[in-house]
């Protein structure tokens, strides 16, 4: 019975916690998707060197594309 308990646990947490981690991710490529953005704004306002935002919307967007491989690899596993 200690057992069953267990492992009904055990399974219930890996779940929970896959849920807030998807939620997490979530989160984070949203704003990572607004910083992009809004270094676009700059661009086209001129608030920001056109050269220097480039290479902060490159970043944004490599970075976005990691956490994407990340939540593919998650998703593949379960």
């Amino acid at each position: 019975m200690k057992r069953i308990l267990i492992t009904v646990g055990v399974l219930m947490t890996m779940s929970f916690t896959n849920k807030l981690w998807n939620y997490d991710l979530v989160t984070a490529l949203d704003n990572l998707e607004d910083c992009r953005e809004w270094m676009q704004q700059d661009i086209e306002n001129g608030r920001i060197e056109s050269k220097i935002g480039e290479l902060y919307i490159n970043n944004f967007t490599e970075t976005i594309n990691h956490l994407k491989n990340v939540d593919r690899i998650n998703n593949k596993n379960n």
